[in-house]
């Protein structure tokens, strides 16, 4: 099969509006968690999130894709925006049908569904609904839209797989590039979760944090006093590209796609298996179509939500895999961004590529004390990051209703 590069990036967080912020507050251990401002939260059982600062999206798009969008795919068109500026490549010297979209969102246009509804509340029965209701709720808009503005023919539709779709996606590219049937797909995944439904719909399942009185340190994975975990939105994008035809026109390459899979542990709807059944085959699986070994690994950006179970079982099937691997190095990078939900591995593709591109392992923030449960031989890197050669990054996510989606980066 083809081998499967990545040419561009582009970021749109709570911690930077682009790549370079977004990479510069992850080295610098800056949580992005505040008060909701949203929405008044008072009355909710968690009242603070991961929410983009001073958003104003006419600094983005014009009017039209304002109207026409939610605020999910409007994070879409910027990240990718830049991801696709930053990669170069000239769709003059391309087919339109050789360029695909395929993103991923868990949600969809929740905000656009929440406003709707109730305008049609509070007008007594009256149907007065937008004519763009159904287009900018439905969560392939965002592919829909990428390829609408840069007129990308090619495969386009969006996976959702819950808080592991992005991954979903990304593995779909490379499997869609490695066959042939594309050169170049625009991937990754958008959420705009921070709505009144959506948070309040997580606080009754009780799975996020309530330290209402200190945010900032509120997502500690692996930590003893972890208590669930913080909500975060935005985008991060990945141009993916067949590596000749990335090489023949002189393209940065900044990693190869290595591997990919997913399982499912048919165990519990919002629960992981809790000895990481799934979790672990997927990495092997992972490993296995990379033609890598576990010693060939160097850092995992590990799913690491913050939530008491979800923690362990986790670090339960690193563990099995990996042993006690002197040069194996994991982090939970979402105590810094949140849980961008549909697009948390799409994020997290992105410092998994900039640990290779920069020798440098990011932190665990706010982890002061690692749960007793979590196997101690692990390598967690904790407070500061470290510098380290990293010629392979994992990145695992792991989603509601027991989807399991890891993906390997290599240097190349």
């Amino acid at each position: 099969m083809k081998r499967v590069v990545v040419t561009g990036m582009g970021a749109f967080t709570p911690l930077g509006k682009n790549i370079t912020d977004f990479w510069q507050s992850i080295l610098s251990g800056r949580s992005g968690a505040t008060a909701i401002t949203r929405f008044n939260a008072q009355k909710f059982r968690t009242r603070f999130a991961c929410q983009i600062p001073g958003y104003r999206p006419e600094e983005y798009l014009d009017r039209n894709e304002i109207k026409r969008t939610d605020r999910f795919t409007q994070y879409a068109l910027i990240a990718a925006g830049e991801a696709i500026k930053g990669s170069g490549f000239d769709l003059n010297l391309l087919s339109p049908f050789d360029v695909g979209v395929i993103w991923g969102s868990g949600q969809g246009g929740m905000e656009t569904f929440e406003e709707q509804v109730k305008e049609y509340t509070l007008s007594n029965g009256e149907p007065r609904f937008s004519p763009f209701f159904v287009s900018k709720l439905i969560a392939n808009m965002a592919s829909g839209m990428i390829s609408i503005k840069y007129g990308y023919m090619g495969i386009n539709y969006t996976t959702v797989s819950a808080c592991a779709t992005s991954n979903t996606a990304i593995m779909d590219a490379l499997n869609y590039i490695r066959l042939g049937k594309a050169k170049i797909i625009v991937t990754g995944g958008s959420e705009a979760p921070i709505t009144e439904a959506s948070v309040g719909g997580f606080c009754a399942m009780k799975a996020m944090s309530t330290k209402n009185d200190n945010p900032l340190n509120a997502s500690r994975p692996f930590d003893k006093k972890r208590d669930g975990f913080v909500m975060g939105e935005g985008a991060g994008a990945l141009v993916l590209e067949e590596y000749e035809h990335a090489k023949q026109r002189g393209a940065t390459i900044y990693a190869e796609i290595a591997g990919a899979a997913m399982t499912a542990d048919a165990y519990h709807m919002t629960a992981t298996h809790p000895e990481g059944l799934g979790a672990l085959q997927a990495m092997k699986f992972t490993l296995n179509d990379a033609g890598l070994n576990p010693e060939d690994v160097q850092y995992i950006n590990a799913h690491a939500t913050s939530t008491p179970v979800g923690d362990i079982s986790e670090t339960k099937a690193i563990h099995a895999l990996f042993g006690t691997q002197k040069d194996l190095y994991i982090s939970g990078t979402k105590s810094m961004t949140g849980h961008l939900l549909g697009a948390a591995g799409a994020v997290e593709a992105i410092i998994s590529i900039k640990s290779i591109t920069d020798g440098v392992i990011p932190p665990t923030i706010n982890t002061d004390e690692i749960d007793d449960e979590i196997p101690h031989s692990l390598k967690i890197v904790v407070k500061e990051p470290i510098e380290r050669k990293v010629n392979v990054a994992m990145s695992n996510t792991f989603g509601f209703g027991g989807h399991n989606g890891i993906v390997a980066f290599k240097k190349i």
